[in-house]
């Protein structure tokens, strides 16, 4: 495609075609917001107004406004650009409310030089995308997508870009996911191709436009980024996105920031709003990097919210109490979900909970469902179910979470979960597709007995296909043995949304427990 010529407001203009040596881009960047409007608590999910008025919350579209704000402040007449790697959309009820809406509007409002597409930008279909393209007035990217065939997004995903800064021309380069047909739902029409190869490509036309700085602003994962920047020849960094990766200089377990991958520098900055990156990249008049620095910016208590953006989001949360009433589904008696019961032994909320996981995505080869029982936090009455009960009974915006693992992984994972429930831990596995024994009396580490999948024996050596919430996939609770699962995709719908709709769809739900785990 024809790359588009952009000026910058934060760029100071020079007189074009004269050679200026050691450049400086500051390149501000966010990625995967998830429609995290509101401020969030150390969970990652909608902080209550008491807590953040107490200042124990995070981020919020109005913290990352006036970030961008005064960073654009701080660097008025340098060379400046602000860039998003995707994943606006999906992950509170802002998006579940308004569907792509209100993160397109304040999207505007920050003014972005240039947007990939994430892969749940397609959760609505290509008319979520759509949405955001019709609403914006900066260019959403991504070069491996071809939607030419699309009659809804053709002509509004561009391959590149390239921005004018400072009298320098800086090339932005993006890439999707290929997996985003899996992940999400793109239509037929989208035909995906290969991301490095797409990315090679679309640097070798920037280069015979004779541009010699260029930055790849991707949505493939963090592994995928640090492959593109050892094979893609011309990058001079990559800004990503989508496996919510934290890179930082300061904190624990971080990521280097920059991380270098031979001479490229590789970023990327969590998610959910919690932090704002700022890459500083020096170049020589040649075009080459010469420095890479910056870090990550946390956004606390001790980032001001943005005024306006506050009154907005008020304003916008006026539906969202009307939707925690709506009623969604109704029950034919109490689903017991109370943390005494759900932590110690099969209850009628693990299995509602587990089988909407495994029927959500029963097509996709997954075998088991593991929910870990403390993150049900509440029962829920007879008759009329709202949106509300759900939300109570899974309050913290995990989201479904395929991957694969063996046999022994799955037993050793059922072990961690019966490990502590004589304290009542959290980790007691809640499931569904399989069944197994517990001897709560035995040491822990060898109170599981007789773990059947699909009414079979399960194979230790086997790969199995499972579901489980994000939290538990990443090593919470003690299920570190899932932390480096194959194919592990965190990203997937709400998991109240998944139950709510589970529920619906089986009117008037009758609770129940079924013997799938035996207490010896």
């Amino acid at each position: 495609m024809i790359s588009r010529i952009l000026m910058t407001t934060c760029a100071l203009a020079l007189t074009a075609g004269t050679a200026y040596a050691d450049y400086t881009l500051h390149v501000i960047h966010i990625n995967d917001l998830h429609s995290r409007i509101e401020p969030i608590n150390r969970f990652d999910s909608t902080c209550n107004a008491e807590d953040n008025a107490a200042g124990e919350c995070f981020g919020g579209i109005a913290r990352v406004i006036t970030k961008i704000n005064e960073l654009r402040e701080e660097l008025a007449g340098e060379n400046v650009i602000v860039l998003d790697a995707g994943d606006q959309y999906q992950g509170s009820l802002m998006y579940t409310t308004y569907k792509g809406d209100v993160e397109a509007e304040f999207a505007e409002l920050i003014g972005f030089d240039a947007m990939a597409v994430g892969n749940h930008e397609f959760d609505d279909g290509d008319e979520g995308l759509r949405k955001l393209t019709d609403n914006v007035s900066f260019p959403i990217i991504s070069g491996n997508i071809d939607v030419s065939s699309s009659n809804i997004l053709a002509g509004q995903v561009e391959n590149h870009v390239v921005l004018e800064v400072g009298g320098q021309k800086i090339g932005i380069v993006s890439a999707l996911a290929v997996d985003t047909v899996e992940t999400s739902s793109p239509s037929d029409a989208v035909i995906f191709t290969d991301e490095a190869e797409s990315l090679g490509a679309d640097v070798a036309t920037l280069e015979a436009e004779g541009i010699d700085k260029i930055i790849a602003l991707t949505h493939v994962g963090v592994n995928r980024d640090k492959m593109i920047a050892e094979n893609v020849a011309g990058l001079d960094a990559v800004v990503g996105g989508h496996s919510h990766t934290l890179f930082s200089n300061t904190e624990e377990g971080a990521m280097a920031y920059p991380t270098m991958v031979g001479d490229v520098p590789v970023v990327q900055a969590y998610a959910y709003s919690k932090y704002i990156g700022h890459l500083v990249l020096e170049f020589d008049d040649a075009g080459n990097v010469t420095s890479a620095s910056g870090d990550t910016i946390l956004l606390d208590a001790s980032v001001a919210e943005d005024e306006a953006a506050v009154a907005r989001v008020a304003e916008l949360a006026g539906p969202i109490e009307e939707m925690k009433n709506r009623v969604v589904a109704d029950t034919a008696e109490p689903i017991e979900g109370d943390r005494s019961v759900c932590r110690a032994m099969e209850c009628p909320m693990g299995n509602l909970v587990a089988d909407a996981m495994l029927d959500r995505v029963k097509d996709q080869g997954v075998q088991i469902a593991i929910q870990n029982g403390g993150g049900l936090r509440a029962s829920i009455d007879a008759g009329e179910v709202t949106m509300g009960e759900v939300l109570t009974v899974l309050p913290f915006q995990n989201t479904l979470s395929t991957f694969e693992v063996t046999g022994e992984a799955i037993v050793a994972a059922l072990e961690n979960g019966v490990s502590q429930i004589e304290e009542g831990a959290g980790r007691f596995p809640q499931v569904a597709g399989m069944t197994f024994a517990v001897d709560a009396a035995a040491e822990p580490g060898s109170r599981i007995s007789d773990v059947m999948v699909g009414g079979e024996p399960i194979d230790l050596a086997a790969t199995y296909g499972v579901v489980s919430n994000n939290y538990v996939r990443n090593g919470g609770d003690g299920y570190v043995m899932f932390e480096g699962a194959a194919n592990a995709y965190d990203f997937g719908p709400d998991l109240a949304d998944v139950t709510a709709e589970y529920i619906a769809a089986n009117a008037p739900y009758t609770p129940y427990t079924d013997g799938r785990i035996t207490m010896k």
